[in-house]
């Protein structure tokens, strides 16, 4: 019997999704033992036009890593759907826009000025950005259309499944794998991971009091956790009440507030705006000079509550006037 093919494919992401299947250690030779890879550009040579031959249908899932910023990766995507019978969004980036999302707080022109004026490092006297089409010596070069927004993936396909985390812990990959192979998957459209949120699974949830007051936030880079207290009751933003758990609890152990990779638990219509009214609720802010000394602690509002989620949320993107 020939063994289901699967497929990997690479976005707008920092490869660290590509390491956890990497990080499966001896259980890739399992995974390689089951199943047919017939493509994974990261670590085999694979061309467009290998997946243009595939039959409809004709591989089993594709696991699509990354966010959608440019017109090439909606051509892979688009054609990954049509010949995979499964699709499964593949980490934070694919299943909520992840940290490339956050450009949708500026505009593609601010973007370029940044990457190719600005920058300390660019020697480009002549101002020079680069073109969708160009001609070099007679030749017509074309490069992707780079996108006002980035789009998670489902967005721009239908998607089947979704394995969140920054990167999916190497157990999740291995579970979900497992659960394909023998066709023991939950409904279409599940998030597969737990729908508690990461609070519950914490093992400083006993340390929290009762009635908590934040007086201020705090940041790890220039303040150090108690490793045994709540982070929240330190005054350290922890997205913990309004992340799904089953990471592992892995920025915890290492004595890093909650960063929210997990997405939103499943009651959180918008897992910042859910975080927002729990922090709000719990601040010192009987005066309105209390109330703004508090908020201005917090560094980067957007950044903290949006992180990995800006382009999924219900703000998608900051309002940036921009040229079209």
């Amino acid at each position: 019997m020939a063994k289901p093919k699967v497929a990997f494919y690479w976005c707008a992401s920092c490869g660290g999704c590509e390491e956890t299947v990497v990080d499966l250690a001896e259980d890739i030779l399992k995974v390689v033992d089951a199943v047919d890879i017939v493509l994974w550009p990261v670590a085999l040579d694979f061309k467009l036009k290998d997946v243009h031959a595939w039959k409809t249908g004709e591989v089993a899932v594709a696991f699509i890593n990354g966010a959608i910023r440019l017109s090439e990766q909606e051509k892979w995507v688009k054609l990954l759907r049509e010949k995979c019978s499964m699709v499964v969004a593949f980490g934070s980036c694919a299943h909520m826009g992840g940290i490339p999302g956050l450009a949708n707080a500026t505009s593609r022109e601010e973007i370029f000025a940044n990457k190719y004026h600005r920058s300390p490092t660019v020697d480009n006297p002549d101002g020079i950005i680069p073109k969708e089409e160009t001609v070099v010596n007679g030749y017509n070069l074309e490069l992707p259309k780079f996108w006002r927004d980035v789009k998670p993936l489902d967005q721009v396909i239908e998607v089947d499944y979704y394995l969140p985390g920054c990167p999916p812990p190497f157990e999740t990959v291995a579970t979900a794998v497992n659960a394909i192979l023998k066709g023991e998957l939950p409904a279409r459209g599940s998030v597969l991971a737990p729908e508690k949120a990461l609070c519950e699974s914490c093992s400083r949830n006993d340390s929290k009091p009762d009635e908590l007051t934040i007086s201020e936030f705090k940041r790890v880079a220039t303040s150090t956790p108690d490793p045994e207290k709540c982070f929240l009751a330190e005054g350290f933003m922890c997205m913990g009440p309004a992340t799904r758990s089953g990471c592992g609890e892995r920025c915890i152990n290492g004595n890093m507030p909650c960063r929210g990779c997990f997405g939103p638990t499943p009651d959180a219509v918008d897992s910042g705006l859910k975080m927002l009214g729990a922090v709000a609720s719990r601040g010192q802010a009987d005066t309105e000079e209390t109330s703004a000394n508090f908020a201005s602690t917090l560094v980067d509002p957007l950044g903290t509550f949006y992180r990995f989620n800006l382009p999924s949320s219900l703000l998608q993107r900051s309002l940036v006037e921009e040229k079209e």
